[in-house]
C-alpha cells in the first residue's frame, strides 16, 4: 500500500479563506489519498513571519501547492497526479 501524501494548511483562527480552502479540499473526494496537518502560523514567530500576509499556504510533500485559494478539482488533480506517480 502506497504511503498517502503529507499536506500542510499553513493557517489561523478565524481565517474565512483557510476554511474555504479546507471546504474545497473537503469536497475534492480524495481525503484518502493524504493527511493533512495545520500549522497556526501563530503559535511560531518565524512562521508568522513568513506566512502573516498569505494565508493560507498549502504545502503537498513539502512543496508549495497553492496559495491564497484553490478549485477542488484543481486539487483533486495535483494530488492525484502525485498519488499516482510516488
Amino acid at each position: 500500500m502506497r504511503e498517502k501524501l503529507r499536506v500542510v494548511l499553513y493557517t489561523k483562527p478565524d481565517c474565512g479563506l483557510c476554511n474555504e480552502m479546507k471546504a474545497a479540499m473537503n469536497s475534492a473526494g480524495c481525503d484518502e489519498l493524504y493527511t493533512l496537518e495545520e500549522v497556526d502560523i501563530e503559535q511560531d514567530p518565524g512562521t508568522f513571519e513568513l506566512y502573516r500576509y498569505e494565508i493560507p499556504v498549502l504545502c503537498i510533500n513539502g512543496v508549495e501547492a497553492f496559495r491564497h485559494q484553490l478549485a477542488a478539482d484543481d486539487f483533486k488533480a495535483y494530488v492525484t497526479s502525485l498519488f499516482v506517480s510516488s
